[in-house]
C-alpha cells in the first residue's frame, strides 16, 4: 500500500492501514484539513465544487468526502463523473471557494487521490499545500452545528458549459473542422473521456467517431498513462479503420496525445508543440512556457514566431506561475498537457483537441505530414537509485562544477545545455532516485549524454 502526501494533493492506493494507504480515515482527515484551509482564507464563501473520474473507488471516495465537507459547513456542487479541467472551470463559474477532483490521473486503478483547487480553479501553491498537510497532522478541527451543515447540489450542466466555452474560442474553427469530414478513433480508457470527448467532437462537427474502451467501469483496459507502449490497440484501430486521427486521454482528461493516420504516434511531447505553433501564428511575438524536462521543439517553434520561451520547474503549478510571470499565450508540459490561459490555468485535453483539430484542418495536411513539419528530437529517460543517507546536494554541486562552462539552470535540480542538446537531473519527491532526462536530435546522442551523466553521478556516489 502507498500514501503520498504532497503539496499538490493526497494520492494513494485504496485500502490498508491509515497512513499507509488511502483509507476512509485518511480521506476524512485531509478533506477536513482542506476545508479548514478554505475557512481561514474566507469564512464567508461556503461553496465547493467536486467531481470525479471513472475509477472503481470513485463513488466510495465521493461518499466519504462530500459528507465531510458538509460537516465542515460547506455546500457542495457535485458534478459527478467529470474531468479535471471541467471542475477547474466550474470553480470559477460558480464563484466557489475551491474545488476537489477525485482522481489519480494516469495512475492504475488501485489508486485514487484528492486534487485540491483554490478559488481560481488552480492547484494550491507550495505554501498553501504545506498548510493543509500541517493541519492534517497537527490541527484541531471543529465541525458545524446541525443548523449550519452544508447542502449538496447535483449538477450535470458543466460538460456542456465546458464545451460551449471551447466553441466560443476565437481560434476554434468549427466550419474548417466540419469541412474535412474527419474520422476519429478515441481511446477513452474506461473513464470519463468516453462521455466528454465524443460530445466535444460532435459539437465540433466530427460525425464519424469510433470509441474504444468506452464503458466507464474504472477497470482500465491498459495502463492508463498515454505512453506508446500503452496505445498499441489505438494505433492498430486507427490504421484498420482508415481513420484520419486517433485521440488518447488519461482518466481525468487533462493529458492528451494523438495517433497519425498511418498508426504512428504523433508523440505526446509534440501535442503542446503543434498547438503552440497554431496559437502563436495568431499572436505577435507571443511567449510560451513548459517544464524543463519537456522537448526543446517548443522553444524552436516559439522563436520561429518571434516569441520567447521560458522553462519552469516540473509541476503544473510551477508552469502556471511562470506563464503568469511572462504573460505566456500558451504553455504546458511535455506529457501531453496543454494550458490555454484564455480559458483557464490548467491542463485541458478538451481544449487541446479543439485547437489541434482546427490546426490540422487548416493545414491541409495529414497528421503525419503535420508532425514532420516540426523539429525532430528524442528524449532519453533514465533514473538512478540512490543509497540511503546520500547527500544529493553534494552530487549536484560536483556535477555543476564539472560542467561549469555550459549554461546551467538550477531552478529544479540541474539542467545543462549543450548547443541544441540538454540533460536534466532532478530528484524524485516520492522515491530515492535521481531522474536523468537527455534530449538530442539523435537517439544515440541522447543516450550517450544520459549515460555520461549517470557515470559522473556514480563516480560522485562512490566518493561519499
Amino acid at each position: 500500500m502507498a500514501l503520498i502526501k504532497s503539496i499538490s494533493g493526497i494520492r494513494g492506493t485504496i485500502g490498508g492501514k491509515p497512513g499507509e494507504g488511502l483509507t476512509p480515515i485518511d480521506l476524512v482527515k485531509f478533506t477536513t484539513a482542506y476545508a479548514n484551509w478554505l475557512l481561514q482564507r474566507n469564512d464567508k464563501n461556503k461553496k465547493i465544487v467536486l467531481g470525479r473520474d471513472g475509477r472503481i473507488s470513485g463513488e466510495m471516495v465521493r461518499n466519504l468526502v462530500v459528507p465531510t465537507l458538509q460537516n465542515c459547513g460547506f455546500d457542495v456542487i457535485d458534478l459527478g463523473l467529470s474531468t479535471t479541467p471541467t471542475v477547474e472551470m466550474a470553480v470559477k463559474m460558480e464563484g466557489a471557494a475551491g474545488g476537489i477532483i477525485l482522481t489519480a490521473s494516469h495512475n492504475s486503478k488501485e489508486w485514487n487521490a484528492l486534487k485540491l483547487l483554490n478559488e481560481d480553479g488552480e492547484f494550491l501553491s507550495a505554501a498553501d499545500g504545506a498548510w493543509v498537510l500541517n493541519f492534517a497532522e497537527e490541527g484541531a478541527p471543529s465541525f458545524a452545528e446541525i443548523n449550519k451543515l452544508g447542502k449538496v447540489t447535483i449538477s450535470d450542466a458543466y460538460m456542456q458549459k465546458h464545451i460551449d466555452v471551447l466553441l466560443e474560442h476565437p481560434l476554434v474553427d468549427i466550419k474548417a473542422i466540419q469541412a474535412k469530414n474527419f474520422k476519429v478513433v478515441v481511446d477513452a480508457i474506461n473513464s470519463t473521456g468516453a462521455t466528454f470527448v465524443p460530445a466535444l467532437l460532435r459539437a465540433l462537427g466530427v460525425e464519424n467517431i469510433i470509441v474504444i474502451n468506452e464503458e466507464i467501469t474504472g477497470n482500465f483496459a491498459h495502463n492508463p498513462e498515454p505512453l506508446p507502449e500503452n496505445l498499441i490497440e489505438l494505433c492498430s484501430k486507427v490504421k484498420k479503420e482508415n481513420a484520419h486521427l486517433g485521440i488518447a486521454v488519461d482518466p481525468d482528461v487533462d493529458r492528451l496525445c494523438f495517433v497519425n493516420e498511418d498508426g504512428s504516434l504523433f508523440g505526446e511531447e509534440y501535442t503542446l508543440v503543434a498547438i503552440a505553433d497554431y496559437v502563436l501564428s495568431y499572436h505577435n511575438r507571443g511567449n510560451t512556457v513548459s517544464n524543463m524536462s519537456s522537448t526543446r521543439a517548443l522553444r524552436d517553434v516559439t522563436e520561429k514566431h518571434g516569441g520567447q520561451y521560458f522553462p519552469s520547474a516540473v509541476g503544473e503549478v510551477n508552469v502556471v506561475t511562470k506563464m503568469k510571470a511572462h504573460n505566456a499565450v500558451i504553455g504546458g508540459e511535455g506529457n501531453g498537457g496543454v494550458i490555454c490561459p484564455e480559458l483557464h490555468y490548467g491542463r485541458d485535453a478538451l481544449a487541446g483537441i479543439a485547437l489541434f483539430l482546427t490546426h490540422l484542418a487548416k493545414s491541409g495536411k495529414s497528421s503525419s505530414a503535420l508532425r514532420n513539419t516540426y523539429p525532430h528530437y528524442i528524449i532519453s529517460k533514465n533514473k538512478i537509485e540512490l543509497p540511503e543517507g546520500l547527500d544529493v546536494s553534494k552530487i549536484f554541486a560536483a556535477i555543476q562544477q564539472k560542467y561549469a562552462a555550459q549554461p546551467i539552470n538550477t531552478e529544479d535540480g540541474l539542467k545543462i545545455e549543450f548547443e541544441k542538446d540538454w540533460v536534466h537531473l532532478r530528484t524524485s519527491n516520492t522515491e530515492p532516485i535521481i531522474r536523468i532526462y537527455a534530449e538530442s536530435s539523435s537517439e544515440t546522442t541522447a543516450n550517450n549524454i544520459a549515460n555520461k551523466i549517470i557515470a559522473d553521478i556514480r563516480e560522485e556516489i562512490n566518493k561519499q
